[in-house]
C-alpha cells in the first residue's frame, strides 16, 4: 500500500539535498503532487503534504473538483497538460493556474473568456526545450514574440513563469541542457520585456534533482508520491 506521507517526506529530503548541492535554499522550491489517473482520495490526502496539485486533463479535474468541497485542504490546482481550445472555459473554472499556454492563439482565447467576467488569471508559458515534435510547447525561438503579443493583447492574463519537460529518454546531459536552457530563456525574456518571470516549472519524478540544480522553482512529482498510475 502506498504511503503518501512517507513518499512525500522522501521527495522533500531529495529536494533539500539537491538545493544544498546547488547552493540554494529548499524553501525556494515548491512541490507539486501530480495526481493524474490517481483517485480523488489520494489527491485529497496529498494536499496536506504538498504545496500544489497538478492535473493533466481538464475532464478528470472537473470530476475531482466536484468532490473537493469535502476536503479541508486548499492546495492550489494547476493544469499542466495540453489544453484543447474547446475546454478552455472549463479549465478557467476548475484551475487556479494554467501552466500549458503554448501559443498566442490560446492565450487570446483565454483572455476573451476572462473579459466576459472581468477576471484576471495567472499562467505560465510552456516551452518545448527538448525540440521534440511529439511534445507540446512553443519553440524557444518563438517565445519572445509570443510573450510580447500576450502582454500587448491579453491584459487579463498574468504571465508569471515558464514551464518545460525534459526529453523522456534523454541522458543527464540532454536533460540538464533543457532545464538550463529554460532558465536562460527566462532571463532573456525578463530583460527584453521588463516582466518578472520568477517561476521555472521543470522537473518530474525521474529528473527533479537535476532540475533543481539547474534553477527550478517548482517540481512536478507524480509517481514518486502516489506510486504507479492506475490507467
Amino acid at each position: 500500500m502506498v504511503n503518501i506521507k512517507e513518499n512525500t517526506d522522501a521527495v522533500r529530503a531529495k529536494i533539500e539535498e539537491a538545493a544544498r548541492k546547488a547552493g540554494r535554499c529548499a524553501s525556494e522550491i515548491k512541490l507539486m503532487g501530480v495526481s493524474k489517473f490517481h483517485p480523488f482520495e489520494a489527491m485529497r490526502e496529498a494536499a496536506q503534504y504538498v504545496d500544489l496539485l497538478g492535473e493533466n486533463r481538464v475532464q478528470e479535474a472537473v470530476s475531482k473538483r466536484l468532490l473537493w468541497k469535502e476536503s479541508p485542504f486548499d492546495a492550489p490546482w494547476h493544469l499542466i497538460g495540453q489544453l484543447q481550445k474547446n475546454k478552455a472555459r472549463r479549465a478557467l473554472e476548475t484551475f487556479d493556474l494554467i501552466e500549458s499556454v503554448d501559443s498566442f492563439e490560446l492565450a487570446s482565447l483565454l483572455n476573451r473568456i476572462l473579459e466576459e467576467t472581468g477576471r484576471n488569471f495567472p499562467v505560465y508559458l510552456e516551452i518545448n526545450m527538448s525540440h521534440d515534435e511529439n511534445k507540446s510547447g512553443a519553440e524557444a525561438e518563438n517565445a519572445p514574440e509570443m510573450l510580447e503579443k500576450i502582454m500587448e493583447n491579453c491584459p487579463r492574463l498574468s504571465v508569471e513563469g515558464l514551464m518545460t519537460m525534459a526529453p523522456l529518454n534523454g541522458d543527464e546531459r540532454a536533460v540538464r541542457r533543457a532545464f538550463s536552457g529554460l532558465r536562460t530563456l527566462a532571463e532573456e525574456l525578463s530583460t527584453r520585456s521588463g516582466l518578472q518571470l520568477p517561476v521555472l516549472s521543470m522537473g518530474m519524478s525521474g529528473d527533479f534533482e537535476y532540475a533543481i540544480e539547474e534553477g527550478s522553482t517548482l517540481v512536478r512529482v507524480g509517481t514518486a508520491i502516489f506510486g504507479e498510475r492506475e490507467y
